[in-house]
């Protein structure tokens, strides 16, 4: 039996970095109907981390969630409107700690927002690629970003919560 070793840092490398899509996943989750979580994830996108920066891009049209007529809803002007906004992006600098503080824009806003996570690394991959992982989230208030839609329920409250949290998996390659 083999084991694998994480080695947790603080700080992120210097150099440029390319995040493997096979090996990365960007995604969100938000309560919904107070009991449980919807999640979906965003298969079409970028990352790069160069000497600190940390920017990132994906595709609306992308996301991915289990039912068509949800992704449907998420596409329309009550949500993404991925016809005038059809990406989503990120540019921050690294504040230490696992943390990267930047811009956040979503449907056309744009709003100050920490990332906050674990830098993993460094290890040489079996194909000789030397390799960083970041795992970054933050919480965010969907309504901040003009994401309002919601449906009252019978009893009180609300359909969404605003809160919905961003997570990023990345596996960072450095460029050669």
């Amino acid at each position: 039996m083999s084991t694998i070793v994480e080695q947790q840092q603080t700080s992120v490398p210097a150099g440029t970095w390319q995040a493997d899509p096979v090996h990365s996943s960007v995604g969100f989750a938000v309560k919904y109907l107070g009991v449980a979580t919807f999640s979906g994830e965003l298969k079409g996108f970028e990352a790069s981390l160069v000497d600190g920066e940390l920017a990132g891009k994906a595709q609306v049209a992308s996301i991915e969630v289990k039912d068509e007529n949800l992704y449907a809803h998420l596409q329309a002007p009550d949500f993404f409107d991925v016809e005038r906004f059809p990406e989503l992006t990120f540019s921050g600098r690294d504040a230490g700690d696992g943390r990267f503080q930047g811009e956040l824009t979503i449907k056309g806003v744009t709003k100050p927002v920490t990332l906050e996570g674990v830098v993993t690394g460094p290890v040489t991959d079996p194909y000789g690629n030397e390799r960083y992982g970041l795992a970054l989230a933050a919480v965010v208030d969907r309504t901040d970003f003009g994401l309002d839609w919601n449906a009252p329920l019978p009893g009180g409250g609300f359909a969404l919560a605003n809160d919905v949290t961003l997570k990023a998996e990345l596996s960072l390659i450095k460029a050669a």
